[in-house]
């Protein structure tokens, strides 16, 4: 064999190598459910313009599991009252454009529920810092199971502890969902943490008004639909029907029987490569040794998850699990002071930067705000209220929050 040929020859054979590589690290971390969505979306935004401002609502949806690799008691309401005691002293210091301080919602487990841990966290959402919505983790669960922990756990949610609210129109009680173990809908391939293929249809009909799941990756439970805002509806005979949907657009009702989603950032970041190949998945994910900083928030904007229409509208949906060893002390220490201190240095800097702290329900009524055309978001005291007032002895402990003047 002449020498170019060889050459040749081991220059393909080489590249061979590096494609099954390639392909060996999408399947390992389940990109392949999603890689084209991220390269050729199914709609192009228009580019802002420097000098235009952009608003960005910033939630934190936590799967908030005291009980977490299975703590006993006192080691969960130890977690519980480090959140309430520390929370406020950390972070009321930091204020958006409306003059509020960091919110945080906290999505917490019906399946470990106990009314100490929701006594609590109560106060510290009555002070005015965040608010209190349903995480579940099921496994081989019926329609009717389901239902039942959903319809109970929603009740003593609002009529036990004063937390979660009715609707404004409805007058029903509603309540924000995250998934436990990502399983949405019966999305896992095997069948396992859920079980119910109509799940959509049961969240809906029992007063959900948003899920906030996703994304999921690299979780295999991940959607094509990524980096948006949109409604789905239970497929007969199909599970992981939210695979796809119909995109909020301004000007455009909800549909019925929907339920919505709103999805946080998903992109690949090559500035963190594995073997300096392989880029990370940057998810959103608030975690141990990746704490939020300007350069991840900076990507979370490119990534841009918006209102079709509404561009310079950006929902920065991210997630943690704030009770887990080690995230707990990035979420309550000095990496997320500075985060939310640079938040503050740079919306000084670019006055076209108006960044608003929401929590989950919140950000769902500024999608309802945007496909309803409004020119400036509405986060006023009608967005937050529930409809009964809340007291209990004990309560006062948290100092409550004074608006910026």
């Amino acid at each position: 064999m002449s020498t170019p040929a060889w050459l040749a020859l081991t220059v393909m054979c080489l590249a061979l190598v590096a494609l099954a590589a390639v392909v060996v690290a999408i399947r390992k971390k389940n990109m392949q459910s999603w890689l084209s969505s991220y390269y050729f979306p199914g709609e192009s935004v228009k580019a802002l313009s420097p000098d235009e401002p952009v608003d960005v609502f910033l939630s934190i949806c936590d799967h908030w599991e005291p009980q977490c690799y299975g703590a006993p008691f006192d080691q969960a309401i130890s977690r519980v009252q480090r959140w309430v005691h520390e929370y406020p002293g950390l972070f009321s210091q930091f204020r958006d454009v409306n003059g509020r301080p960091p919110q945080h919602t906290f999505f917490f487990p019906q399946d470990e529920y106990r009314p100490e841990y929701l006594d609590a966290i109560a106060e510290l959402c009555a002070a005015g810092y965040g608010d209190v919505d349903i995480h579940l983790h099921h496994d081989h669960d019926t329609a009717e199971g389901l239902r039942e922990k959903l319809e109970s756990f929603r009740d003593t949610l609002y009529h036990r502890h004063g937390l979660l609210r009715r609707d404004p129109l409805t007058n029903e009680i509603v309540y924000g969902f995250i998934h436990g173990n990502w399983a949405l809908c019966n999305s896992r391939p095997d069948g396992r943490w859920c079980g119910v293929d109509q799940e959509l249809t049961i969240l809906q009909e029992t007063g959900c008004y948003a899920d906030f799941t996703l994304p999921t990756a690299p979780n295999h439970c991940q959607t094509s639909t990524i980096n948006s805002i949109y409604y789905a509806q239970d497929i007969p005979g199909q599970r992981k029907s939210h695979n796809s949907g119909i995109r909020s657009r301004v000007g455009q009702a909800a549909p019925k029987d929907h339920l919505l989603l709103i999805q946080g950032p998903l992109s690949l970041s090559w500035r963190i490569r594995k073997k300096l190949i392989v880029p990370s998945i940057e998810n959103g994910d608030l975690i141990h040794g990746r704490p939020p900083t300007w350069e991840r928030f900076q990507e979370w904007l490119r990534v841009g998850v918006h209102v079709a229409g509404k561009p310079n509208w950006k929902f920065v949906k991210l997630y943690t699990h704030g009770c887990k060893n080690g995230n707990i002390d990035m979420l309550l220490g000095p990496e997320m002071q500075a985060f939310h201190a640079e938040l503050a240095r740079q919306s000084q800097l670019n006055p076209n930067l108006r960044l608003h702290y929401v929590t989950a329900w919140e950000m769902a009524q500024v999608v309802r705000q945007a496909e309803a055309g409004a020119t400036f978001p509405e986060l006023s005291a009608s967005t937050r209220f529930r409809i009964h007032p809340f007291t209990r002895p004990n309560a006062g402990r948290v100092e409550p929050v004074v608006p910026a003047k």
